[in-house]
């Protein structure tokens, strides 16, 4: 029989003293990898980022939590991008299934969370809002949309903190996109670099075999995806290109 949020949420934060508040909080993987190092007591906690705000390190995660099913011989599909998103529904199903195993599994034996993660922030995860949201908490702050509002946003009534509060969300919503820019930077460098080393490596294997008078067609349709193009993004005629950089 499937555990309801609230018991599932009680035993999760029972287990690794945590405030999880959501169960879609789970979908930065901390709380998985962590149920399991309650069972085995040797996964690698400290590649795990349990206060993981951007999806790139969600993923990290999971690679962690993946490499662990691997090992153990445990015959259990994660679905990654899935969960990475941290939907409710896809979150719930996979606890659930974590539950489970936690039940057929753990030997009983006493667990220190907290020391197990090295005093890493308890806290539920701050997932990635829209920004949209920081916007609409900006325009009710202004007053912006409301029916029946006369009063102008420069001629609110005195004593009225109107315009601090609409400047606090304003400043709210800018660091919100500050962070979620610096986020997808980030993740975007990180995915660059590794296909910038998939090029290199293939470059050098091609290189080799064609001094030996040889070719690989899978090295051949490799570099046929790395320089594909699409509308859009093609690279213009006129460009300068860097010599150390076919991307």
């Amino acid at each position: 029989m499937a555990v309801s949020r609230s018991d599932l949420l009680a035993w999760l934060n029972e287990l690794l003293q945590l405030n999880y508040t959501k169960i879609e909080q789970c979908g930065t993987g901390g709380a998985y990898c962590q149920i399991l190092d309650s069972i085995y007591g040797d996964l690698p906690m400290a590649r795990v980022k349990m206060n993981a705000k951007h999806e790139y390190e969600f993923v990290a995660n999971f690679k962690v939590m993946q490499n662990v099913f691997k090992a153990k011989k445990i015959d259990k599909p994660i679905p990654i991008e899935k969960l990475v998103k941290c939907k409710m529904q896809d979150n719930l199903e996979f606890l659930q299934w974590m539950k489970r195993f936690w039940d057929s599994n753990y030997g009983g034996q006493g667990y220190d969370a907290v020391g197990r993660r090295r005093g890493a922030p308890a806290e539920p995860p701050a997932t990635i809002a829209p920004l949209s949201t920081g916007a609409r908490s900006a325009s009710a702050a202004l007053g912006v949309g409301r029916s029946g509002g006369k009063t102008p946003i420069s001629g609110h009534r005195a004593g009225s903190t109107q315009p601090n509060e609409a400047m606090q969300a304003l400043q709210t919503q800018l660091r919100e996109m500050s962070t979620h820019m610096e986020g997808l930077e980030k993740e975007r460098d990180f995915y660059f670099a590794k296909l910038r080393d998939i090029e290199i490596l293939v470059q050098q294997q091609t290189e080799t075999l064609e001094s030996q008078g040889k070719e690989d067609d899978n090295l051949k349709e490799i570099q046929k995806i790395l320089y594909s193009t699409e509308d859009g993004f093609e690279v213009p005629e006129n460009a300068a290109v860097d010599e150390e950089e076919t991307f």
